[in-house]
C-alpha cells in the first residue's frame, strides 16, 4: 500500500524515531564514501510551483547518492492547478517515475496529487506546513544535544508553515515548543488543537519573546515575510522587529542554546549576522541535514 509524506503527523513517534535512525545511517555511509545505491534505477519526478535552492539540491543530490535519478519540473514546465487538472498530472507522473516530491503554495494542491498519484508523494512545502525541513531541525538537535529529553523549543517570529510543522511535531514527540508571535499573527488553529489535544508536549502561544527563550534549548526563527507576502514585507517588518533574535535575547536564554534558521536568511532582519555566525548557530548543520533526512524519508516510503 503506497504511504505519502505531507504531514509530520503521516509518521507514527516510533516511524520518526526510525527515521532518524536511518538518516544517521545515510550520513554516515556519505561521510565514510560507502556506496549504497537501494534506488538505482528509480527515478523521483520534482514539481516546483515555488522555487528553492536548497530543496532542489538536497532532494537531486540525494536521489543521486541513492542511485536513483531526480527530473526537475519547474513552473512553466507545469502550471500546477492552472494548465492542467492536477488528477491529471498525478496519474501521467505516476506512468513515468517512482516517487514524487512537490513545492507548491496551496496546500490542498499536494492533496490533491497524492490522491490521484499511485506513487509516494513528498511535501517539500506549502503554505500551511514543511515537514521535511522540520523533521531535518529535529534530526539536528538530536545530534547536537544527544538527547531529545526535557527539550524547550522556543520559535520567534512568524507563525508560518514551518511553525506549524513544529507544532504537528509535539503531537509525536514530547516538548516544550513556545511561540512567539505578534498579536494578529497565529498558527494554523486545527493544527494546535490537535497537538494540544495529544496531551504529550506542552505548546504555547505568547507575545513576549523575552519569556519565550526562558530555559530554551533551542531558539529558531524564519523569515518574517515568505514567498507571496512582499505585498506585506513593510508592515511585517515593523511588527516583526520586537521579535528579532540578537544578542540581547539570546541573553535570557539558557546557557549554551542553540540557534536555528530553515534559511535563506534576511540577516538583520530576524536574525543578525553576530548570532547566526555564533558558535550558537546550527543553521548550517540543519541546512546539510536536510539531505540526509530527505533521503531516509525516501527510503521509508520507497524500501519500507
Amino acid at each position: 500500500m503506497k504511504r505519502d509524506f505531507l504531514h509530520i503527523t503521516d509518521f507514527s513517534t516510533e516511524e520518526i524515531r526510525d527515521t532518524f535512525e536511518l538518516a544517521a545511517k545515510v550520513k554516515r555511509y556519505v561521510k565514510e564514501g560507502k556506496e549504497d545505491l537501494p534506488l538505482k534505477g528509480k527515478t523521483m519526478a520534482m514539481i516546483f510551483a515555488k522555487p528553492s535552492a536548497r530543496t532542489r539540491v538536497s532532494f537531486e543530490t540525494g536521489m543521486t547518492q541513492l542511485g536513483g535519478h531526480a527530473i526537475f519540473l519547474g513552473p512553466n514546465d507545469i502550471g500546477i492547478g492552472k494548465r492542467e487538472a492536477i488528477k491529471d498530472i498525478a496519474r501521467v507522473i505516476s506512468r513515468y517515475d517512482d516517487i514524487i516530491m512537490a513545492r507548491l503554495f496551496d496546500h490542498a494542491h499536494i492533496l490533491k496529487l497524492a490522491e490521484y498519484s499511485s506513487v509516494p508523494v513528498i511535501n517539500g512545502l506549502t503554505d500551511l506546513n514543511h515537514p521535511c525541513q522540520v523533521m531535518a531541525d529535529i534530526f539536528t538537535i538530536l545530534e547536537n544535544k544527544g538527547s531529545l529529553n526535557n527539550l524547550k523549543v522556543a520559535f520567534v517570529g512568524d507563525s508560518n508553515n514551518v511553525a506549524n510543522s513544529w507544532i504537528n511535531l509535539a503531537a509525536r514527540l514530547p516538548m516544550h515548543f513556545v511561540l512567539a508571535s505578534p498579536c494578529g499573527y497565529e498558527p494554523d488553529p486545527e493544527i494546535l488543537a490537535n497537538a494540544r489535544n495529544t496531551g504529550l508536549s506542552t505548546v504555547e502561544i505568547v507575545r513576549n519573546p523575552v519569556e519565550a527563550v526562558k530555559n530554551a534549548d533551542v531558539i529558531y526563527t524564519d523569515v518574517w515575510a515568505s514567498m507571496g507576502q512582499e505585498a506585506e514585507k513593510e508592515k511585517r517588518k515593523r511588527d516583526f522587529m520586537p521579535f528579532q533574535v540578537n544578542a540581547e535575547l539570546m541573553s535570557h536564554a539558557k546557557p549554551g542554546v542553540k540557534v536555528m534558521h530553515c534559511l535563506p536568511v534576511h540577516r538583520g532582519d530576524e536574525i543578525t549576522d553576530e548570532v547566526i555566525d555564533s558558535p550558537n548557530s546550527i543553521v548550517f548543520d540543519e541546512a546539510e541535514n536536510r539531505m540526509h533526512v530527505q533521503k531516509a524519508i525516501i527510503l521509508k516510503l520507497m524500501v519500507g
